[in-house]
């Protein structure tokens, strides 16, 4: 079932005036703990053109030591990591299926541990390929790893069909699956999928296909707002390139809540009710800080200028674009990814200011710059993470690899995050 949603009012903001540390332009800085090594996005690296972008963390049930982190790395594929940052192995993206069409390029992961698929508890990755417009699945295991095997196998349905495009030659066209979350509605696993390039999400069921492959099927879709009434009677559209709407990528299900929070790249970040069939009525929570600010296209730059003045429209926390979002305890929290800040929001109905915090450097380990996507989970990871572990992706790792930039992800103790929101 496909809803379009159409906005006729202003939508829900919040409010809440900056924390201490806003209103002082020096938010507190947290220190990672670890990171992993860096990779090059360029046909020289290993693997070739791996492009970090988002990260997930698999909690094992029984002895969170041994827990996954998984990360994607574009072209690259799918990587995975032990607590300390080491690389229990990296998994190619699929090949182009002939010549001149477009190859795997994995964009967004997220977990479920314990899902019930066909009647048996999994524990399954779900990765959105951007190049072809599929869902990939993928069953974790780290015994696989300690056996000198993989952390994770993939376990997709072959006959997997792409998520928005209705034939091969649209898909193309790489108006394709992009970002993604998983989670549970009601004990019912579900992924939820954005479109690149457009305003439309997709709600998947996880289905069983043969022996032990999973699938998904498109449950549902709504469309968000491309176009924003303003107070002063105008309406404001964020400009991007000719033909291409204002896309989201960071998502994070709230399950707990029944809840979707998804980031609308250059407007801000709404709040969904998320049944197991469909989507409830969207609320934008947070609005960027250039929202309603005029802005057009130059084909001569390939780039959007500003062409007015400031409304003042604009919320007061997030500098687009709107990023990764992750929940835990209670919190949401966002990357404001055009300053290299995080910011975390009361994870109620109200979705209010909570404090923000910058990932810097220290214990060897580079600041945290430009992040696209994280993962929380909590609980007790060891020493070094007592309360929990937060991933985040590094877009700019230093020092670079000769000329070619490097990207990676950092982790960092959840409880150093918690000391300087509470």
């Amino acid at each position: 079932m496909r809803i379009l949603l159409t906005v006729a009012l202003v939508p829900v903001l919040v409010t809440a005036a900056p924390g201490p540390a806003a209103a002082s332009g020096a938010p507190p800085v947290v220190v990672p703990v670890a990171q992993t090594r860096a990779f090059v996005d360029d046909p020289s690296g290993t693997p070739a053109n791996a492009d970090a972008d988002d990260p997930a963390v698999w909690a094992h049930p029984r002895s969170h030591r041994r827990s996954v982190v998984l990360g994607t790395l574009k072209e690259g594929g799918l990587a995975a990591f032990d607590l300390t940052g080491r690389t229990l192995g990296t998994y190619p993206a699929p090949a182009a299926p002939s010549p001149g069409a477009a190859p795997g390029r994995f964009n967004n992961v997220d977990v479920l541990g314990g899902a019930r698929v066909g009647g048996r508890e999994r524990s399954l990755a779900f990765v959105s390929d951007r190049g072809r417009d599929r869902v990939r699945v993928y069953e974790v295991d780290p015994r696989g790893a300690a056996a000198g095997a993989g952390a994770v196998r993939d376990v997709t349905d072959p006959a997997a069909r792409p998520v928005f495009s209705a034939t091969e030659a649209e898909v193309e066209g790489q108006r394709t699956a992009y970002g993604l979350a998983a989670g549970s509605v009601g004990g019912t696993p579900v992924v939820v999928v954005s479109r690149r390039s457009t305003t439309r999400l997709a709600l998947l069921r996880v289905v069983p296909a043969g022996g032990d492959r999973v699938g998904t099927s498109v449950a549902s879709t709504v469309d968000l707002p491309s176009s924003f009434p303003l107070p002063d009677g105008t309406t404001w559209t964020p400009c991007g390139d000719p033909g291409e709407g204002p896309q989201l990528e960071g998502m994070v299900v709230d399950s707990r809540h029944g809840v979707l929070y998804a980031a609308q790249e250059d407007v801000g970040i709404w709040r969904i009710a998320l049944g197991a069939s469909g989507f409830g009525t969207p609320v934008l929570v947070d609005r960027v800080r250039s929202f309603g600010v005029p802005r057009t296209y130059d084909p001569g730059t390939d780039e959007c200028v500003a062409s007015g003045p400031d409304p003042g429209f604009g919320g007061r926390h997030l500098e687009a674009d709107a990023e990764g979002l992750t929940v835990a305890d209670g919190y949401l929290v966002a990357s404001s990814q055009g300053d290299s800040r995080f910011v975390a929001y009361e994870r109620t109905g109200r979705n209010r200011y909570a404090g923000e915090f910058v990932v810097g450097r220290g214990r060897g380990v580079d600041p945290v710059e430009h992040s696209d996507g994280a993962h929380v989970v909590t609980g007790n990871f060891g020493p070094r993470y007592p309360e929990g572990l937060l991933v985040v992706h590094d877009g700019e790792r230093t020092p670079a690899a000769g000329d070619l930039p490097t990207t990676g992800f950092a982790y960092v103790s959840w409880a150093d995050v918690l000391d300087e929101l509470r």
